[in-house]
């Protein structure tokens, strides 16, 4: 009757089968640029990486996020995954996530198998963010650092993946009106940025889910 296949090695499969592989980092430009059009762009935005990190667990996977201590120069107090610029030592994107999710939160290399990429994606404060999907070890424990993490959540990807579950928002910037991404979840506001790139990871994994013959 064949091998039994556990949730965790379909999302697993899943994952993989959505998203930009390691050994090939998009090179496009950013999905979101429409979004950001009028406003004062930097030519060469500084590249950044954060980390979208997967947690499997008996009742489904979550994802990993922190929400940002308030001293920060960059998004204050708001819901962000680890993350940050990449620096000249790191030889891929993956690294920067992977380096800077160590600092932040305490995560070991050995507890982090990165899968891939999510496509591109502008912030107004001149970043431009690859994020990099990771598999996290279940038996993670978050050690924040409090200099930059208030609070370390988890929240579960099927909730992030319910299009019920996403409003949007609308920002007057630039002369138009924007329309913003925005999640609740608990007392948690995930939005901007952040609810941008989890509505790119439903997008891909819908669409590689719908594309299978």
């Amino acid at each position: 009757s064949g091998t039994h296949v556990k949730p965790t090695d379909t999302l697993l499969a899943r994952l993989r089968g959505a998203i930009h592989p390691l050994s090939a980092p998009p090179q496009t430009p950013a999905w979101n640029l429409a979004e950001l059009d009028g406003l004062p762009l930097p030519a060469m935005p500084r590249p950044a990486a954060v980390l979208v990190g997967i947690i499997p667990g008996v009742d489904g996977a979550e994802v990993l996020l922190t929400r940002r201590t308030d001293r920060l120069r960059h998004h204050a107090g708001q819901v962000s995954f680890p993350g940050g610029s990449i620096e000249p030592g790191d030889l891929h994107p993956a690294d920067a996530a992977l380096r800077e999710a160590r600092e932040e939160v305490g995560l070991l290399p050995a507890q982090a198998q990165a899968l891939g990429y999510l496509d591109p994606l502008l912030t107004l404060t001149g970043f431009q963010i690859l994020p990099t999907v990771v598999w996290v070890d279940p038996a993670f424990h978050p050690q924040p650092d409090p200099d930059e993490v208030a609070d370390v959540f988890a929240v579960p990807l099927e909730l992030l993946m319910d299009p019920a579950q996403l409003d949007t928002i609308e920002l007057q910037l630039g002369g138009r009106t924007r329309h913003v991404f925005q999640y609740r979840y608990a007392h948690q506001r995930i939005w901007g940025v952040t609810a941008s790139i989890l509505y790119n990871l439903r997008q891909r994994l819908a669409s590689a889910t719908t594309g299978r013959t």
